[in-house]
């Protein structure tokens, strides 16, 4: 289906005109009549294919439609950059319609909180929040939700797994019953489906294999040692030199370690942790977005909520204990159906990791040889206790790389305190990639 086949107000047609869209992905193919029609909606659709515009896009239109004052949409997400990012989106879609939004998180200053209060004292089309934030506002008694018509769970099962469902309950009774709700979703385990019997009436569902990575993501693995991933990465980053590449791992103490290593051999890079404070991330991806740096080393904060253009390679340092998480993470690549690439080091205590991601994935991931220059790698054998390895093996690399920390930490905490000094400079109008996602 194509956008200029829809049936929307000439605003909203100027706005996707504008940004040259032309085909809907699946899921808002899916989505958008039955959301327009005043349905609510459980749908399930793989990281990167269009969730934020499948639902914004029909509420807006039936915003159009049915003009009132007061709030009219609360959008609920679990992290404060997918909110920031679906603030952008709207603000694209609704620049020739003056529809007006706010976004709600925690970890901004006291004019920041006043704000968000004076938006939802006065009013405002759309309300895009963190379930903490919001139920600080609401338990100070001034939120006013009872011109609400549109409810959205964005990444509901992110949101469960951070343990908000007593706040995703708390705020739900304190909304209008008469309402179109709508839950968007990576996957579907059980909890979700209790969450949507209690929240959503006579639903329609939308299922896209949402536990399968985008065809279009070429994904390569190697099996090494742990002490030899530093070896690994640095040739693996000199071969997709010039490119956008995330860097996951597992702990955020790594990151600032990952991130000074990689500076001391002259490869600049923006380091991300929940350590970090809004400002310092969001520098890191407006960094990033616009070029000025091209590798970010991060933890699964960003494994979600953030569209950026060309990201060309996903590099997994640390495989992920949860598989879901593995899918998510190289979603961030191949985004609306543009080729991507995702390589993962597995080492040897990893290996079960990696077996439940096969699992999920119902595939055998090949594993390729190491490069050149490199010795044994472990046996990839699940379920049997990994050997160890010959005494002086590659143990050097281990030795250098443990000598390190204290640097590392050092000039992670400069980059952090550097990051403070640059705010990031919000657009009224973000790129179409932005908007398209």
């Amino acid at each position: 289906m194509r956008f200029d086949e829809l049936t929307l107000h000439d605003c909203l047609h100027e706005a996707v005109e504008s940004f040259g869209f032309e085909e809907l992905t699946k899921i808002q193919a899916e989505t958008f009549l039955p959301v327009v029609d005043g349905h609510d909606i459980m749908a399930c659709s793989q990281t990167g294919s269009g969730k934020t515009v499948a639902f914004l896009l029909p509420i807006m239109e039936r915003m159009l439609r049915f003009p009132k004052n007061g709030i009219r949409a609360l959008i609920i997400a679990p992290t404060r950059e997918l909110c920031l990012q679906i603030e952008e989106q709207i603000e694209g879609l609704a620049y020739f319609s003056n529809q007006s939004s706010i976004a709600i998180y925690g970890g901004n200053d006291q004019q920041g909180f006043g704000d968000q209060k004076n938006a939802l004292v006065n009013g405002v089309d759309i309300v895009v929040a963190t379930p903490g934030r919001l139920i600080s506002h609401l338990n100070l008694g001034y939120a006013d939700f009872s011109t609400l018509d549109f409810l959205v769970l964005d990444e509901a099962d992110e949101m469960l797994d951070m343990g908000f469902y007593p706040d995703i309950m708390k705020i739900v009774k304190q909304l209008p019953e008469k309402r179109q709700s709508l839950m968007f979703s990576a996957t579907m385990p059980a909890q979700i489906k209790k969450l949507a019997e209690q929240i959503l009436v006579e639903p329609k569902f939308v299922d896209l294999n949402f536990s399968k990575p985008a065809a279009e993501i070429d994904q390569k693995v190697y099996m090494v040692y742990e002490n030899d991933k530093m070896k690994l990465l640095l040739q693996t980053l000199a071969e997709h030199k010039g490119e956008k590449v995330i860097i996951f791992v597992g702990k955020k103490q790594s990151v600032g370690e990952i991130s000074s290593f990689l500076r001391m051999n002259n490869l600049p890079n923006r380091p991300i942790n929940s350590n970090f404070t809004q400002e310092e991330r969001e520098n890191a991806v407006l960094e990033f977005k616009s070029g000025k740096t091209s590798i970010i080393v991060t933890t699964n904060l960003l494994s979600r909520g953030i569209d950026i253009d060309n990201v060309n390679l996903i590099l997994n340092y640390d495989i992920p204990h949860k598989a879901e998480d593995y899918v998510h993470r190289i979603g961030r690549t191949a985004r609306a159906g543009k080729d991507g690439l995702a390589i993962s080091f597995i080492g040897e205590k990893e290996i079960e990791h990696f077996a439940r991601i096969e699992k999920l994935l119902e595939r055998v991931v090949e594993k390729s040889p190491l490069p050149d220059g490199f010795g044994e790698a472990p046996e990839y054998a699940p379920g049997k206790k990994p050997s160890r390895r010959r005494h002086g093996d590659s143990h050097r690399g281990g030795r250098r790389f443990s000598g390190q920390r204290k640097t590392a930490s050092k000039n992670a905490e400069g980059a952090s305190k550097d990051a403070k000094s640059r705010r990031p400079h919000h657009r009224r109008r973000p790129n179409k990639e932005a908007v398209r996602n």
